[in-house]
């Protein structure tokens, strides 16, 4: 008897605080209509750890609330990417929950949603950009690949524009996925000329392009295939550890990029400086010996890393040399380090090319 009354005990307490939750939401909806989307989402975050356990109509409604208020509060450019972002994952729960309960509530306006928030962050990444403001333009690109994983040209240009506002913590997040997935940026660029105005203009497919010169508004079809950008990620990816002096990472990724393309002149010039800064690095510590044999035992150590270190410049140098014959300043900075390590053979024989 005790435990049927403990039972039925435990189901009024489910049974009345779905009806708490769906009351709650009810209200959440009624601030959201009246255009009060910051009380609307206090009154959610109340209940929003009972909602795992909700039924499924509970959970579209919630997060269909949720999702509305975080869009309107963005589009206000009220803290714009966070809610942007809480409003993207929100829409997302509802096609997760409604794709496994088959009850379509909300789907097809939260997949209409999730469309407009994509074309208003991307087209509020180019204005960004545009405006110097790369720390915003980074942080909304990268949201727009989060609404859609397939578009990986917003990856792409959130690592752009975080390298180019010297974010470089942000850079590396970004290229370091492009790396990951293999990013390469091949695909078509369709291009016609606009009988009118006599300019090129690029289209979103054969058939837009096909339609509009058989309607006689275009002309001269041309088509571009971008070279891959694989090389562009890795080597980006080497300058920002470079720039945070984490020549490791950055030797990694140069010598990544060689692999890529052999003919990588930057990667060449890159990865002597590389070694050049650690030379640096333990000229330093070798001028902080003092002169007991311990010290000078050291010191002898750290002169072999150093020439060592010299020494492994000469391939990259070189092979700068093949990409570029005349390059001057490759020669003299070959023949710094041929002098550096007395290979007077080497020395002479280049400096009879200048």
């Amino acid at each position: 008897m005790k435990n049927n009354l403990m039972m039925l005990s435990i189901s009024l307490l489910i049974t009345v605080g779905a009806f708490a939750q769906k009351d709650q939401i009810k209200e959440a909806q009624t601030l959201y209509d009246k255009g009060k989307s910051e009380e609307a989402l206090v009154v959610l975050k109340k209940i929003e750890y009972l909602i795992v356990n909700a039924s499924d109509s509970d959970k579209s409604d919630f997060y269909f609330v949720k999702g509305n208020a975080c869009k309107d509060l963005a589009s206000k450019n009220i803290d714009a990417v966070n809610n942007f972002a809480l409003a993207s994952a929100a829409y997302q729960d509802i096609l997760l929950y409604e794709n496994d309960s088959r009850n379509y509530k909300y789907a097809f306006k939260a997949n209409q949603a999730l469309k407009a928030m994509k074309s208003t962050l991307v087209d509020g990444a180019f204005a960004d950009y545009k405006a110097g403001k790369f720390k915003e333009s980074s942080a909304k690109s990268y949201e727009v690949y989060q609404i859609d994983r397939k578009d990986t040209l917003n990856l792409m240009n959130a690592a752009g524009a975080a390298l180019t506002g010297k974010d470089y913590i942000n850079a590396i997040k970004y290229y370091d996925e492009l790396r990951k997935i293999n990013y390469t940026g091949k695909g078509v660029v369709l291009y016609a000329t606009n009988k009118k105005t006599k300019v090129e203009e690029a289209f979103i497919s054969y058939s837009a392009r096909e339609s509009n010169i058989q309607a006689g508004l275009y002309e001269k079809p041309r088509t571009v295939y971008p070279p891959s950008k694989k090389e562009e990620v890795l080597i980006s990816l080497a300058y920002c550890y470079l720039e945070r002096n984490d020549y490791l990472n950055a030797s990694k990724y140069y010598e990544a990029g060689l692999q890529s393309n052999p003919g990588c002149m930057d990667c060449c010039i890159n990865l002597t400086y590389v070694k050049m800064q650690q030379k640096k690095d333990l000229v330093d510590q070798m001028d902080q010996l003092g002169n007991s044999p311990k010290e000078m035992k050291e010191y002898e150590k750290l002169n072999t890393q150093k020439n060592e270190l010299v020494k492994s410049t000469i391939p990259y140098l070189t092979k700068a040399l093949t990409i570029d014959p005349q390059n001057e300043e490759v020669k003299k900075s070959l023949l710094g380090v041929y002098r550096s390590l007395d290979m007077t053979t080497e020395y002479n024989a280049l400096k009879k090319t200048m």
